[in-house]
């Protein structure tokens, strides 16, 4: 099998699998980075949201030669910018989690939406999240919680949760 080296939340990492293995495959099985989740294996859901390259993508149907040379952030480490800060602080801030199923994709979705766009509206965060799926229906926590990180994220000093 070929290798192919990545970028995993800053750090340089080679990986021995097949070309058409998935991001989210290679990410939990490979490099045992399991926060992001495996939904519905066909890019329904959301849950299997990681960024590349600072963009959303579902990582179930990404192939591994996608992320070659490029740079991947988990779930385990959005956190590591303000943006990706503000908003863990923001969910648990506003107890969005029910089950947490799909959390790890919603808050990769919304780190990345926060990064391109700081004061978003409804109908942008509509847009982002289109697609996610929370089966627990915190969808109207998950736009205030958005909101909130977008406040935080503002904040000169990083803001207080």
């Amino acid at each position: 099998m070929p290798e192919y080296k990545l970028t995993v939340n800053g750090k340089a990492m080679t990986v021995d699998v097949s070309p058409n293995t998935p991001i989210l495959w290679v990410l939990r099985d490979s490099l045992n980075l399991t926060g992001t989740k495996f939904g519905c294996g066909i890019a329904q859901c959301g849950a299997c949201t990681v960024h590349l390259n600072g963009n959303p993508i579902r990582s179930c149907v990404t192939p591994v030669t996608a992320a070659a040379g490029q740079k991947i952030t988990t779930i385990e480490a959005v956190g590591s910018d303000s943006v990706g800060k503000a908003v863990q602080a923001a969910w648990v801030k506003h107890d969005v989690a029910q089950c947490g199923y799909c959390q790890s994709g919603m808050i990769m979705t919304s780190a990345a939406l926060l990064a391109k766009k700081s004061n978003p509206t409804d109908a942008d965060i509509d847009q982002a999240l289109g697609g996610h799926i929370c089966r627990c229906g915190t969808y109207p926590r998950i736009r205030r919680a958005i909101h909130r990180a977008a406040k935080i994220a503002a904040a000169p000093s990083g803001g207080a949760a």
